[in-house]
């Protein structure tokens, strides 16, 4: 990650709401109406009070920062310059997750981790990456440059630099701007188990019927049809 002073920080992330919400009107309205860019300012604050070793200070700071904007962030995440959290409610940042350059998130991206090891569990987003909406972005992969991740998907392996994911769990469908062949004619007569069991059931069941109607014609004395 590269060392960026707090102040100009400060002042990329200031700039990012103006730069990717239309809605940003002014310097008072981002300053006193941007969840996003209150919980930023205050990951600013406890980052290297973390890496410091100050005991319990970061970690409350980071509570209270949560109350007030819904948005958690542990302060050991290390996160660069230009950071954009739309909407932020529900965002929640793991503490060995890195957020490159120029990133933006929307509300309910979760960088999580899937491991209880103390080492590397959460993701690494390089520069310029973009998650909607309710995005999942699990364990110690990388998300390449410049790549987007759909709303509602859940990703759980790396990704090359400009590349699309959608769906549960993530597949990429476009790279370097061209679709994935392999989806452009996706395969549509995959086996389904469900529709396969209950096959099952009703062939079972039409078996036992004829049973049924063959024990009752031979006890009337009708041979069956």
């Amino acid at each position: 990650m590269r060392h960026e002073s707090f102040f100009h920080c400060i002042n990329r992330d200031w700039h990012a709401c103006f730069e990717r919400d239309p809605a940003a009107r002014n310097w008072l309205e981002v300053l006193l109406c941007y969840p996003g860019f209150h919980a930023i300012f205050w990951h600013r604050l406890t980052h290297p009070l973390y890496h410091w070793g100050v005991p319990l200070l970061p970690r409350l700071m980071s509570h209270v920062a949560r109350f007030f904007t819904g948005i958690e962030i542990h302060p050991g995440a290390e996160i660069e310059s230009g950071l954009f959290i739309d909407h932020g409610m529900g965002v929640v940042i793991g503490e060995t997750a890195q957020i490159g350059r120029d990133c933006t998130l929307y509300q309910d991206v979760t960088l999580g981790g899937t491991s209880l090891q103390r080492g590397k569990r959460h993701p690494t987003l390089e520069d310029g990456v973009v998650a909607g909406a309710g995005a999942k972005i699990i364990g110690a992969i990388v998300i390449g440059a410049r790549s987007k991740i759909a709303a509602g998907a859940v990703v759980v392996k790396s990704v090359e630099p400009d590349s699309t994911v959608v769906g549960v769990p993530g597949r990429v469908v476009m790279q370097n701007g061209k679709r994935i062949q392999e989806l452009v004619n996706p395969q549509v007569d995959m086996p389904d188990p469900e529709v396969e069991d209950i096959a099952a059931v009703t062939a079972r069941l039409d078996a036992l019927e004829s049973r049924i109607r063959r024990s009752e014609q031979q006890q009337h004395g009708t041979s069956p049809l």
